[in-house]
């Protein structure tokens, strides 16, 4: 198993630095099988300009593209925000295996809130979800984000 900070910690770190380019603060990371890391990525909505650029679609996307293959069955992705239906969606489609995020999200989340998609019979793949990690911690950049722009 690789040694070095944990998923959790480089996905806070991806969203700490999308805080500082004016982001909002979500990081995301996808390891492989064996844990080692395919890709981090923070939010780019506002520097790309497309309210897609979230930071779990970006780090699934550069991970099928290091690996060559569209499908990630052997992932796990780590996001320090409850992913929204957008990227819950992309989740099941890529057929992540495991989904490990740290503040949960009632208003825009759709894992554990809202229409809690993997939990849909439509719902074409469901990983295994834990969340909660590092919860206070993920929460506390959001908040303290959104603060600082009042």
């Amino acid at each position: 198993m690789p040694t070095g900070p944990s998923p959790m910690e480089i996905a806070l770190d991806a969203a700490r630095a999308a805080a500082g380019r004016g982001e909002v603060p979500v990081g995301a990371v996808v390891t492989d099988g064996a844990g080692r890391v395919l890709a981090v990525a923070g939010n780019e909505v506002e520097a790309r300009r497309d309210p897609s650029a979230h930071a779990e679609m970006l780090a699934l996307r550069e991970a099928a593209r290091v690996t060559g293959d569209k499908l990630l069955p052997q992932a796990t992705l780590t996001v320090t925000l409850e992913p929204c239906a957008m990227c819950a969606q992309a989740i099941a489609f890529f057929r992540i295996r495991r989904v490990v995020f740290g503040a949960y999200d009632p208003k825009g989340g759709a894992v554990e809130h809202g229409p809690r998609l993997f939990g849909q019979p439509t719902c074409h793949h469901a990983p295994e979800v834990v969340g909660g990690v590092r919860e206070s911690e993920a929460a506390a950049l959001l908040k303290d984000f959104f603060a600082a722009l009042r």
